[in-house]
């Protein structure tokens, strides 16, 4: 009968885990809009919009806009997916809306990046960064 109640109290449990981590993916993202405000320390100053990121309806990031004091955009970044879901391509601006890089991506089989490619505005390959993964067994 102990066993019977165990068994139970662990499947209610794992349900329950299940359950939350469900809902704290990309479910919980869509059409999502995260807005960061920063206040100085000093307690005088007003608060500010430091940063703002949104999601689109699939839950996956589409725009990151970071912004100064004054609220002029300093850095803004569009982000563009593939047919795998993944980031195929970022485009990073600057402070006066110009492109100042864009980068493509490729993957590897199990999802992990494999190559970022950056590029100037006129599309010159800048440079080619390689991801490495290491397992650590400890």
């Amino acid at each position: 009968m102990k066993r019977n109640w165990i068994i139970t109290i662990v499947l209610i449990l794992f349900v329950s885990f299940a359950t939350a981590q469900t809902n704290t993916g990309k479910d919980s993202k869509k059409n999502l809009t995260i807005k960061e405000w920063k206040k100085p320390a000093d307690g005088k100053s007003t608060r500010f919009l430091d940063h703002v990121t949104k999601y689109n309806s699939k839950g996956q990031k589409v725009e990151e806009i970071e912004y100064d004091s004054k609220g002029t955009v300093t850095n803004r970044v569009v982000y563009e997916y593939g047919s795998n879901g993944k980031v195929s391509r970022q485009i990073i601006y600057g402070e006066n809306k110009k492109v100042l890089r864009i980068r493509k991506y490729e993957y590897n089989q199990d999802g992990t990046k494999h190559k970022q490619y950056n590029y100037a505005p006129n599309g010159k390959l800048i440079s080619v960064k390689e991801f490495e993964y290491i397992q650590n067994n400890q």
